[in-house]
């Protein structure tokens, strides 16, 4: 996966934003930032925070841990891992200038101690066997191409008995033409699985107990809350950013809203267990 292809993501297009947001609560380039004002504006995966503390309770997340997050964008998840139950986190991100301002974001937040971000391919990256207690992701597995090569590489450095934690999209059934095209352009989706390819994947690499939490209607509904709710604020986040960055987020959660209610893409969070 290569990090220009990404950028056809419009998600991605304009990653200093988050900056913009900051500024608009009163928080200024360099000044020190509270973990829970900028987690208003960090989580880019569905229902923020409160997904994070899911994927705490379920993979057993404390302050011992280490964790391994891939496709850590501009840290959010990570840094509120670490913030709430003291862990550390690897933060594993792709795209160079996403890990930068998430580097700059956890330095401003006296997180560096427990949030080390890496800038690299999670289908190349090598880590040391043993490393890390739980690997987490949220809506970025299936931007990688070869799943299975994918989860096996991501479960060599989890511990026996540590556990992978995903939130992801499958295919609940065949794409259209436009459907695909959208996927690919969009979303950047290389690996929307079915659901029996994908616990098949997971399992190949040496996972058990492999839970597959269906949560598309969930989903459907928060996506087409959120585009009602930027078209209702268009005019503020308009100031607060740009007109053409208003349009280009709006025609983003729109192309998601559309592929949800088509019926043939559905969300997921994945917990399995290594051995």
């Amino acid at each position: 996966m290569s990090e220009p292809a990404i950028k056809s993501m419009n998600l991605y297009s304009e990653v200093n934003r988050v900056y913009n947001d900051l500024r608009s609560v009163g928080i200024n380039d360099g000044d020190a930032i509270p973990v829970e004002v900028l987690s208003q504006f960090d989580q880019y995966h569905y229902h923020g925070t409160k997904a994070v503390d899911q994927a705490i309770a379920e993979a057993g997340i404390n302050t011992s841990s280490t964790v391994l997050d891939v496709g850590a964008g501009i840290g959010g998840p990570a840094r509120y891992l670490a913030h709430k139950t003291g862990c550390k986190v690897v933060a594993l991100e792709l795209q160079e200038d996403l890990n930068q301002v998430g580097q700059d974001l956890t330095n401003r937040c006296g997180m560096a101690e427990h949030v080390q971000h890496l800038c690299g391919d999670a289908l190349q990256e090598v880590f040391a066997d043993d490393t890390f207690d739980a690997v987490v992701s949220w809506l970025c597995l299936y931007h990688i191409p070869d799943h299975k090569k994918l989860f096996s590489k991501l479960s060599q450095p989890l511990k026996s008995g540590g556990v992978l934690y995903a939130e992801d999209l499958f295919s609940l059934g065949e794409f259209t033409r436009s459907e695909r095209h959208e996927l690919e352009t969009m979303l950047f989706g290389n690996s929307v699985h079915s659901r029996e390819n994908y616990i098949a994947n997971v399992e190949q690499a040496g996972f058990s107990s492999v839970q597959f939490d269906d949560q598309t209607d969930d989903w459907c509904q928060f996506v087409d809350i959120r585009i009602k709710a930027h078209v209702a604020n268009f005019e503020s986040y308009s100031q607060i950013h740009s007109p053409e960055m208003a349009e280009t987020i709006k025609i983003f959660y729109d192309s998601v809203s559309g592929l949800f209610n088509g019926g043939n893409l559905g969300g997921v969070r994945v917990k399995a267990v290594k051995g």
